[in-house]
């Protein structure tokens, strides 16, 4: 996971993660995911994905229907992975469906990145976008955001003060470009868009 997404995880999501929450998690990193080990509560953490690895709690999972009955988890969160779901006027839902009611589903997407396969990539999601998709699957949103915090993070400076414009994040750049950036150079950097709804 790219550090901007760490970033708004920890600003926006991490104070809806409260001591005995179940949690699913949909398309981890790794085992155990950076966002659980963000998050660092007490909690029932269960993952979800398409991939077959015995290490995930349901594995090779459909993506449309998850095999979970309705309202099991306290959150629902996602970080990477709306961006790769083809139909996702067809996902969101299903997420609301499997969050208990007054529970909370949260994903984070890039909105600057590059094609990337895993296996396909089809969408860049704004705040608007996201907040129509939470809106049709029945979700009340709290908050949605595009937002970079990367340059604050590395450079005490907003984004748009230093000479960057959207694009990877800067934890994939090589120590040559970060450098070129301290003097003067333009690097890319990345906006995600981090959205919280409320069942």
């Amino acid at each position: 996971m790219h550090l901007n997404s760490k970033l708004l995880i920890q600003k926006y999501a991490k104070p809806y993660f409260k001591k005995g929450f179940k949690v699913l998690e949909i398309g981890p990193d790794q085992i155990p995911s950076t966002i659980e080990n963000l998050v660092g509560e007490s909690l029932t953490w269960h993952t979800l994905n398409i991939f077959d690895d015995p290490r995930l709690t349901f594995p090779s999972s459909p993506e449309y229907t998850f095999p979970i009955g309705d309202e099991e988890y306290d959150i629902v969160i996602s970080a990477n992975v709306i961006e790769h779901v083809k139909m996702i006027w067809g996902w969101v839902p299903e997420l609301a469906t499997v969050t208990k009611k007054g529970g909370h589903v949260i994903t984070v997407n890039p909105v600057s990145w590059g094609y990337h396969e895993d296996p396909v990539d089809c969408w860049r999601i704004y705040p608007e976008g996201m907040k129509s998709l939470y809106h049709e699957a029945g979700l009340t949103v709290n908050q949605s955001t595009a937002e970079n915090l990367e340059s604050l993070h590395l450079y005490n400076k907003p984004f748009n003060s230093l000479k960057m414009w959207p694009g990877s994040s800067m934890n994939s750049k090589k120590t040559k470009e970060i450098i070129k950036m301290t003097i003067g150079y333009p690097v890319t950097t990345s906006i995600d868009t981090i959205t919280i709804g409320t069942k």
